[in-house]
Parts: structure tokens; sequence; C-alpha cells
């Protein structure tokens, strides 16, 4: 049964920041000496994307589907995990349409790698990325983000129902194609041609 309308859902991530890891945030390595502690690649902003699409379709969250400790989550990549949202929510019969993030952190500045983040986000989600908005901000000093321990991303996606794949026409079968050949033989033999 196909969803009606839209549906929105909320995501949330946030990870410790640690030397001798890469900081990847939407696929994007992004040159800093540290990065996120985590079983996967920790990219709070791809994971908070992939919690928000499954609570838009009621599908439960990201502990539900990848849960911690998981020997096959070592060090995945998580645009791969949110491959395997997008196949979720198509079972659903839903699709991804539109996804805002807002990733806060008080270092690196992330301005000029948003354009890649959003690039490959839209690309797993097959969206234009048009539809796709991702935001930095700092925590102001403030608390455990705004002393630089951590990342956290906030992000709202929605999800329609899933267009209908093009309809394939069926070659024809029993009666209809002998009649088909038929004609064909028939418009050959009055043009002077050889069946």
């Amino acid at each position: 049964m196909r969803a009606a309308g839209v549906r929105a859902g909320i995501g949330v991530d946030m990870h410790r920041l640690v030397a001798g890891r890469a900081l990847i945030l939407g696929g994007v390595t992004v040159p800093y000496p540290r990065g996120l502690e985590g079983d996967s690649d920790a990219d709070v902003l791809t994971h908070a994307v992939l919690d928000a699409l499954l609570g838009a379709a009621a599908l439960g969250d990201i502990g539900t589907h990848f849960g911690v400790g998981r020997p096959e989550m070592m060090g995945i990549s998580s645009l791969r995990l949110l491959e395997r949202v997008v196949s979720l929510l198509a079972a659903a019969g839903l699709q991804p349409h539109n996804v805002d993030a807002t990733v806060v952190a008080e270092a690196p500045k992330l301005g000029p790698q948003i354009p890649g983040m959003r690039a490959n986000l839209a690309k797993v989600l097959g969206v234009p990325e048009t539809q796709v908005n991702v935001k930095g901000t700092t925590a102001k000093g403030m608390g455990w983000l705004g002393a630089g321990e951590g990342i956290a991303c906030l992000a709202v996606a929605t999800v329609t129902a899933a267009r209908p794949g093009p309809v394939r026409q069926q070659p024809p079968r029993g009666g209809a194609a002998r009649r088909q050949t038929s004609h064909r033989r028939l418009a050959r033999r009055g043009s002077g041609g050889r069946d």
C-alpha cells in the first residue's frame, strides 16, 4: 500500500571528536586534526539525515536497523547505510523528497565542503541537489559543543509516495500474436514481398 501525501521526520546525532580518526561529514573528508568517534565512519550529518528519513516513514531509528557494536558496521561508510534506508523506504512505497540539515561544530569551518556534502547526499537519495540543504553553525562557545569536544547535527526530511515505474508493454500472446503475424504476411504478399 502506498502512503499518501508528504510525511516529515526529524533526526539528531552527535559524536565526540578524537585523535586518529578522519573527519567525514556528508561523505566528504574534511581537513581537521581530529575525527568523530564511532563504529562506522561516524558521519553525524548522514546519520541525522537517515534517522530523519526513518522517522518520516515510521520505520524506527538508526539503532533499530544498524545498532552498536556489530562487526559488519565497523568502519562502514554512512552513505552505504543511507542507501539501505532508501531501499527500506522503497519497500514501504515511499521515496525521499527533501532534506534540510544543520551541523553544529565550533571548528572547522564547513563552508567550502558543503557543496560536496549536498552532492553526495542528493546522489544517494535520488533527488536534485536543490532538494538537499546543509548549513553550518556553532554553539557560540557554550557547553561541550562550544568547547570543541564534538560535533552534532539536526536534520529534517520529508518523504512522499514513490512514483510508479514505467509501464512496460507486454508482447502479444496467443490469438493476438497469430493475427498480427497473419496481417504482416498478407501485407508483404500484397507488396510483392516474400514470406
